[in-house]
């Protein structure tokens, strides 16, 4: 008697230990997961891994897509794997590359950037003091982005006009920065030199300023190429002086940044400041970037006072040594050879034609900042006791006694902040407890520690000591 199909597949998989054992399970496709008997005769590749021809047909036509956003990070041409043909699509492609900059300077407005004084003028309302500064800087950006617009004329080369910025601590010169790409809606990025090193060392190369600017304008190479970079704590890469190490964050480090300041292209990785295989790369110009350098330079005073002491004699009439020891602005009269004694390069300054100081902060600015810019401190503590629908009152010997604690310090605006949140924590602690509290007045006697503010009740005006640690 014959037996059925289920019986004779079942005699066939009980046979255990019979040599002629076969796997009658089908094989199925790797991806779309179907069996053989569905989607046909499967084609075997290494690993055992099979794929039916519906799937890998559509593989190749991802692969040959040139919108696919994979291939492109990888860095395949459209077409490696059809029938297109390689080097016209690589061809295509760096012409489109090579057309990016000139299709921007077209597109770019002048008029968009407002004028030198109504630049300063917008300046003046968040920094104080620095006239001189904030008129070079709006002149240097007005010219910059009238080179790089649409307007500008094609018989003559602009160059550009990168800056070197020079002041004390806590002047306010990335203030000044921060708050020009602000005012401009340019996309910004800020960086330390202190991280930079020689390719090829633990650190950052110098290539990575690029990546932080295109990550600020979201990847967008158009954008980034229009955008501002400030280098901050410039006077860290100065050449090392009396070491016998190789020097991989001083003079080596300004001679990788020649090729950014001048302009060049430049491969950066996108959201990764190193390169490496997992990262894609994109090609960016750094001909219409603007450069801001900014350092303290601390002791180039001395190179400065050494310098002009040359002249110093005895006799009558002669100029004393102590002629300018007392002298804040000392740094005003920096000329090129004293940066290049401190350690800069002559390539590296000669790509940084404009050069200018910011002055240090004196008493009476220190009590400017507190008040007039339109995020001044006091005005951030008086919104917040506002809330609780109190009003806070400095005297002027307050404000007096508050910017000379700030000098004293030799740390600049900065020192401001920290003198008033010391100042300001025990009444922050005590106001919120007493619903009737009113005013609050603060006094000399209460910044010098020697007395306690003045509190006004609602209606009522008496002194009230808040529980202090001074």
């Amino acid at each position: 008697m014959r037996m059925s199909n289920k019986d004779d597949i079942n005699e066939k998989l009980n046979i255990e230990d019979s040599d002629d054992k076969k796997d009658y399970t089908e094989e199925i496709c790797y991806l779309c997961k179907r069996p053989e008997s569905l989607a046909g005769k499967l084609m075997q590749i290494p690993n055992h891994i099979y794929i039916c021809a519906d799937c890998m047909q559509r593989t190749f036509d991802l692969i040959n897509n040139p919108d696919n956003p994979y291939i492109n990070m990888i860095g395949i041409p459209p077409g490696m794997f059809g029938m297109t043909d390689i080097s016209s699509s690589i061809k295509t492609k760096k012409a489109q590359e090579d057309g990016k900059s000139k299709k921007e300077k077209v597109e770019f407005d002048r008029k968009k950037i407002p004028s030198p004084h109504i630049i300063k003028a917008k300046l003046d309302e968040y920094i104080i003091g620095q006239d001189h500064a904030k008129k070079v800087i709006s002149v240097a950006v007005y010219n910059h982005y009238k080179r790089i617009s649409s307007h500008a004329p094609e018989d003559v080369e602009i160059e550009k006009s990168n800056m070197l910025m020079i002041g004390p601590t806590g002047c306010g010169k990335t203030y000044l920065v921060k708050t020009l790409a602000k005012l401009l809606d340019v996309p910004l990025a800020i960086t330390d030199a202190t991280t930079l090193t020689e390719a090829g060392y633990i650190g950052d190369d110098v290539e990575s300023v690029i990546s932080k600017l295109l990550q600020a304008a979201g990847n967008d190479v158009k954008k980034a190429e229009r955008g501002i970079i400030f280098i901050d704590e410039i006077d860290k890469i100065a050449k090392k002086r009396n070491t016998n190490s190789r020097d991989v964050s001083g003079e080596s480090v300004q001679q990788g940044l020649l090729k950014l300041l001048e302009g060049s292209d430049v491969e950066v990785p996108v959201g990764a400041t190193s390169k490496n295989a997992m990262v894609p790369l994109k090609t960016i110009n750094t001909e219409n970037i603007l450069f801001i350098c900014g350092g303290a330079f601390p002791d180039l005073d001395k190179i400065i006072k050494a310098r002009l002491n040359k002249q110093s004699s005895m006799g009558f009439m002669a100029d004393l040594k102590d002629k300018y020891d007392n002298d804040k602005n000392l740094l005003q009269k920096v000329t090129l050879d004293d940066l290049r004694e401190y350690g800069m390069v002559p390539e590296f300054l000669g790509r940084l034609p404009i050069l200018f100081t910011l002055e240090g902060l004196t008493k009476e600015m220190m009590i400017k900042v507190l008040q007039e810019p339109k995020n001044a401190i006091l005005k951030q503590y008086k919104s917040l006791l506002a809330m609780d629908e109190v009003d806070l009152i400095f005297d002027e010997e307050a404000l007096e006694a508050i910017a000379e604690r700030a000098l004293e310090k030799k740390t600049g605006a900065r020192a401001l902040r920290a003198i008033l949140e010391e100042v300001m924590l025990d009444i922050m602690y005590e106001i919120p407890k007493d619903d009737n509290i009113g005013r609050v007045i603060i006094t000399k006697d209460y910044i010098q520690g020697k007395g306690v503010p003045v509190i006004e009740m609602r209606g009522v005006s008496k002194q009230k000591a808040i529980a202090s640690g001074n």
